[in-house]
């Protein structure tokens, strides 16, 4: 008998598992992508995916160094993969109800009846044992696909999440590359300042010269101290903000800043060429869009939810056991005990509840239709604006170089002629100003074209691809790393 009850149950999970799936069947919605970029010459569009330490193209020994240590130290990114572990569990907690549960209630019981006991009967003084080996099974039909809906749900969430995840982390590295570089824009900045102080002070020493001589006034001098301790000043004022870097750094790697120093080590190298590839990429190498979308997929489950909910819940509950006074009779056949027992649930008047339910998954389904789209069009937007910046960068870099020189060619030309006398201090004043306000632009361009880089390489979602970087279906079942315990 046992044996039946099984087969009919296997059979019943067959046949609902067989049975139809209310709702919608999703299909990606479609999001207007251009031909190619507006900022990227037809010529460069040839795909080249990025490698997945995409960090390693700027060929920094210690940017590549520190950006290992996010995957393994950085707190907020531990935090999103529990969040994603946590979605995973999820699915496999939804595919336990395709399955019965089944529960078992053993008990062993010894009774005394009293003498006492009315009415007098056989059973009045006697004693006996009870034991008892029950099981019960309770089992959910599939029939509407309320259950299948909801571990689709959950998988798709999981995928979102992975997603979130990869997302983070890009953004992680993305800040780490973008603080170095400031960093060590900030000792670019430091070694001009410093450099510019030692031509100063050899200046204040000319100037002081040609006064003792007569041929300078004190006015002179006081403008070349002035100069002197004023570009000292800007010089050490660079600390502050190289010790903030370095301590953002520091964090960003998962330690306090206290346990890191980085050497002095001033930018000089400009950027490698980025080639961005076909606008129709980006769909699969973002991971922010490959989210969006799978939480458009799960909210479209959301809606098979909703309208199963019409239909009515028919489970089946059957039991059965053994039970005896002596535990050598226990498993025999003659104490085999069962029941079996179907029912169905169907809500009759609920006041609209379930149309409100319908409703709002379509609602939310729609949102999710445009959160995906807009998150599309904001990942062109980046990769355009990044295009144009390093394009009017690289020119804004080429005309600054010129004018570093004919600046650096002017100061001395008017340190020249202020030591034959042919003209004053305030001329080479002039040009000293000038040729450190073009040298300070100088390295500031080139702190913006490695971070637009950055923010390229970011947008362009980095060395992620969406066949990779999101699990499978048949990879929900498995628990994921780090999730036993």
């Amino acid at each position: 008998m046992i044996r039946r009850c099984a087969i009919v149950l296997i059979g019943v999970a067959v046949v609902g598992m067989a049975g139809c799936m209310v709702g919608p069947k999703y299909s990606r919605p479609s999001a207007e992508v251009p031909a190619g970029y507006k900022e990227q010459p037809t010529a460069q569009t040839a795909s080249q995916n990025l490698p997945e330490k995409w960090w390693q193209v700027f060929n920094d020994p210690q940017l590549n160094a520190l950006e290992e240590q996010i995957r393994v130290s950085n707190q907020n990114l531990k935090e999103s993969e529990a969040e994603y572990r946590q979605a995973r569990a999820l699915v496999r907690i939804y595919r336990a109800d395709l399955y019965p549960t089944v529960s078992a209630d053993p008990t062993a019981t010894r009774y005394h009846y009293s003498n006492n006991k009315p009415p007098i009967s056989s059973e009045s003084g006697a004693t006996f044992n009870d034991y008892i080996l029950p099981g019960d099974i309770s089992y959910e039909i599939d029939a509407w696909g309320r259950i299948r809906h909801n571990i689709q749900y959950a998988r798709e969430s999981a995928q979102a999440s992975a997603a979130d995840l990869a997302t983070l982390n890009l953004s992680l590295e993305a800040e780490l590359a973008v603080d170095y570089f400031e960093l060590r824009s900030a000792d670019a900045q430091e070694k001009l300042l410093n450099s510019t102080v030692s031509d100063y002070q050899k200046t204040l020493q000319l100037t002081e010269t040609r006064h003792t001589g007569g041929l300078a006034s004190d006015l002179d001098v006081q403008q070349a101290e002035t100069q002197l301790e004023a570009t000292e000043s800007q010089a050490t004022d660079v600390g502050v903000a190289r010790a903030q870097f370095e301590h953002a750094i520091a964090v960003l790697t998962g330690k306090p800043p206290a346990d890191l120093t980085l050497a002095f080590s001033p930018a000089s190298e400009p950027p490698p060429s980025i080639p961005a590839g076909l606008p129709s990429e980006i769909l699969k190498r973002r991971p922010d869009v490959a989210a969006a979308e799978r939480r458009m997929a799960a909210a479209n489950e959301q809606i098979g939810i909703a309208k199963a909910a019409y239909y009515p819940t028919i489970t089946l509950t059957p039991s059965a056991g053994f039970e005896s006074g002596t535990l050598g009779t226990l498993l025999q056949g003659p104490a085999l005990f069962y029941t079996l027992g179907a029912g169905a649930a169907e809500t009759v008047f609920d006041a609209g509840r379930r149309r409100g339910m319908n409703e709002q998954a379509w609602a939310s389904y729609d949102q999710t239709v445009a959160t995906y789209r807009q998150t599309v069009l904001g990942a062109f937007q980046d990769v355009e604006d990044n295009l144009a910046a390093l394009r009017i960068l690289d020119q804004e870099s080429k005309s600054e170089d010129l004018a570093v020189r004919a600046a650096t060619r002017a100061t001395q030309l008017s340190l020249n002629q202020y030591r034959g006398g042919i003209t004053n201090y305030l001329q080479v004043l002039t040009t000293q100003t000038a040729q450190l306000t073009d040298e300070r632009a100088a390295v500031d361009i080139l702190r913006r074209r490695l971070d637009a880089s950055v923010d390229l390489i970011k947008a362009l979602g980095g060395g992620w691809d969406v066949t990779t970087g999101i699990p499978q279906a048949e990879q929900m079942a498995n628990s994921p790393a780090g999730g036993s315990r």
